[in-house]
């Protein structure tokens, strides 16, 4: 679904270098500095994050010395600094813990100065203009020359780096112009116009990238490392896989672990969004951020600071921001185009009017400079990447991860959401209910059992195994362990050929006259999933096994029928079983299917319209790749992470629902930002013609507009839950 930006590197002799890029504010920056860098000789791999602010390249530096490409950068108006000199978690360029790297106060920044300096020189230049009303027509020119000196040097590089076409160009040309027809105090107006405008687009930028880095944030700067009886305070990037760590109540928890001793509730909601407490207990997973309610828990540590389930997430996010999105892509494709026809435009209102119909020159020349100014499509590119940006890192606050611009657009266009059943719909922690033998006693019957599905990762594996484990029955000796997928699992025992599987599988195995088929059926009309025991292809028993439903499913699935969103259930066990929880659920089921049975269901469901697949990411790959948008239940694992077009962290059915919301109010956050970038330059296109837009309006407009574009894309930030969105 994602749609990377960054390049692969070429096969090359030169070195990897890693840079952080200051003042970007939005995706145009990111091209003009990596059109610049790409015309350089021994260049490849060149690929720059506006979000992250890091800039990877491979570099031949007999070609290109590194010099050359800081002063490059420089060069364009950006700041540049070796990223391996900054206190980084290997991967994502975000510092770790509380190290996160922080915005600077606006009159901290270059353009902060910048702006200031001339705002000096146009209040002083007005302030004279009062004063000495003879020189008033000359009184603001140094503040223009000042600014056409800055943007036009700026300027003039970008066009050499490829670039001809930016905004910095049609500012200086026409700033340029007023001079030369004597309009300096609105040159002037434009010159301090456009630096705020700078200003205020770097502000809103900085805020956009604060949102995730505040993630980083939740992790404590230090741990306390428990040695011997002691416990000692320790940086925790000093910590260490396998290092035990004490966790006091009210603390932070410091690093991803697994509690080694006692008990204890756990606010985990920065990280999965989980709304309510986590007990933990002995052999719990804990991850660093969440904040310790009661108990005191020692915590024996599982990953590095720089590789914990924040920092991955926050690598993830910022790799997702960075992927375009279909309607970035035409965006991007639309401005290539639309600026240079603007200019077109500008030239000939210039020429025509005067030299075909005898018009006034200097009133024409102002008009067609006025044009140039909106013809900028600044506030156009930023209006998707913006909202992109915003819409994902806001899900990331509340576990909902979203891998990519593609995949954000295409869960608010889902029209149905397929769902497995076990582990995703259910807890997927089934118990053994009922053992019925047909042979021997029931130790017999369990034994056989547990020893075939021994080593299984599957939840009613695990059920099989702790039931026999709570009974006291010991494992048997077996080899030749084998799975049919969709139908059992076998191993020879006490040279006798033992299998576990559906009553399905026991009827092809032409074992239909020896199952009691009335206790299967009341065991499935009850919900509960029904395994046979078969030796040499004969039943020797029956195990029934209930996975209750997750307390928020139907809740969850209530949620998407009103968002007019279908549900079906997508289950590999029997029909009797799956129609009883579909029908406390209250959603559509399929059942009894094998891996090849999904697949072929989801195809049938995309011919009605996209569709997305809820699964637990371990068994359900192929289904979650079949369909439009392939959403995990994870709770943070790694499968969770690394699969899928989006994960739910908190490992709840609501989640599906927030999605669905978060992502149509991303999209209706776009189309209103493309239809006020559209409609203003449109507005003012006309008004300009006629001769009623000023130049200092002009530049207003596009300046405007971009920062408009830009807080209505940040107001996704403050989305605090699903709420009832229109289906688009």
């Amino acid at each position: 679904m994602q749609d990377k930006t960054i390049e692969a590197a070429a096969p090359s002799t030169g070195q990897a270098l890693r840079y952080k890029v200051a003042g970007m504010d939005c995706p145009s920056c990111v091209g003009k500095i990596e059109t610049a860098l790409r015309r350089l000789p021994g260049t490849s791999g060149v690929g720059l994050n506006l979000h992250s602010q890091i800039l990877r390249m491979t570099l031949d530096e007999a070609a290109t010395p590194r010099a050359t490409v800081e002063a490059t950068i420089r060069g364009l108006g950006f700041g540049v600094e070796p990223a391996d000199t900054l206190r980084v978690s290997e991967g994502d360029g975000m510092a770790t813990g509380n190290a996160a790297a922080t915005e600077p106060r606006w009159w901290q920044t270059g353009r902060g100065r910048l702006t200031i300096l001339i705002a000096l020189l146009v209040g002083g230049g007005s302030l004279l203009s009062l004063l000495a009303p003879a020189v008033s027509e000359v009184a603001l020119m140094p503040a223009a020359l000042f600014g056409l000196a800055v943007f036009g040097r700026r300027a003039l590089r970008l066009a050499r780096s490829g670039s001809p076409f930016s905004i910095e160009m049609l500012m200086s040309v026409a700033t340029l112009g007023a001079l030369l027809i004597g309009e300096a105090e609105e040159a002037a107006v434009v010159v301090l116009l456009f630096a705020i405008g700078e200003l205020l687009e770097g502000v809103a930028a900085g805020t956009a990238r604060s949102g995730i880095r505040a993630l980083s944030a939740l992790v404590p700067r230090t741990a306390l490392l428990i040695e011997g009886e002691n416990a000692r305070a320790v940086p925790v990037e000093q910590l260490e896989v396998g290092q035990l760590v004490l966790v006091r109540p009210g603390d932070r928890v410091s690093a991803d672990g697994v509690v080694e001793e006692g008990e204890s509730d756990i606010d985990e909601s920065p990280v999965t969004g989980e709304s309510v407490p986590v007990a933990k207990a002995v052999g719990s997973p804990v991850f660093a951020g969440g904040i310790n309610a009661t108990g005191v828990l020692r915590v024996r540590v599982t990953r590095k600071a720089s590789d914990n389930t924040i920092a991955r997430i926050v690598q993830l996010v910022e790799e997702a921001q960075a992927a375009k999105s279909p309607t970035a892509r035409w965006i991007e494709r639309f401005s290539a185009r639309y600026t240079p026809a603007v200019i077109a435009v500008s030239v000939l209102t210039v020429l025509v009017p005067p030299l075909a119909f005898g018009g006034d020159w200097h009133s024409w020349i102002y008009r067609g400079l006025a044009l140039l100014l909106i013809g900028c499509p600044c506030a156009l590119v930023l209006s998707t990447p913006a909202a992109i940006a915003s819409g994902i890192a806001a899900g990331a606050r509340r576990g909902l991860l979203i891998k990519g611009g593609a995949a954000l657009e295409a869960i608010g266009k889902v029209r149905t959401i397929a769902f497995d059943k076990t582990g995703t719909l259910t807890l997927g922690q089934p118990r053994v209910t009922d053992l019925v033998p047909l042979d021997g006693n029931e130790r017999t019957l369990l034994g056989l059992a547990a020893t075939v599905e021994s080593g299984s990762a599957h939840p009613l594996a695990r059920a099989i195994l702790e039931r026999a484990a709570a009974d006291g029955v010991p494992l048997r000796p077996a080899r030749d362990r084998k799975a049919v997928p969709g139908r059992a699992v076998q191993a020879v025992v006490s040279g006798r050929l033992i299998e576990v599987g559906s009553p399905r599988h026991a009827v092809e195995r032409g074992a239909a006259g020896s199952l009691p088929a009335d206790t299967v059926a009341a065991f499935e009309e009850e919900g509960k999933t029904v395994a046979v025991v078969l030796a040499d292809g004969r039943p020797v028993g029956l195990l029934a096994l209930r996975d209750e439903p997750r307390p928020d499913a139907a809740q969850g699935i209530a949620a998407l029928r009103g968002l007019g969103v279908r549900s079906v259930m997508l289950t590999g066990d029997n029909r009797r079983t799956g129609q009883a929880v579909a029908r406390t659920l209250g959603l559509e089921v399929e059942a009894e299917l094998l891996p090849e049975d999904k697949l072929r269901a989801i195809a049938g469901l995309k011919g009605e319209g996209t569709v997305a697949m809820i699964g637990d990411g371990i068994n359900d790959g192929p289904a979650l790749a079949a369909a439009d948008v392939g959403i995990a239940m994870g709770g943070g694992t790694d499968v969770a992470l690394e699969t899928a077009d989006a994960a739910l962290l908190g490992n709840c059915v609501e989640g599906v629902a927030d999605l669905v919301t978060l992502s149509r109010a991303t999209l209706a956050n776009i189309h209103q930002n493309v239809a006020f970038a559209l409609g203003l330059k449109a507005v003012f296109l006309v008004t300009t013609l006629f001769g009623i837009t000023d130049l200092w309006l002009a530049i207003l407009a596009d300046t405007g507009a971009t920062i408009l574009v830009t807080l209505n894309a940040l107001r996704l930030l403050r989305r605090k839950g699903a709420s009832p969105a229109p289906a688009l």
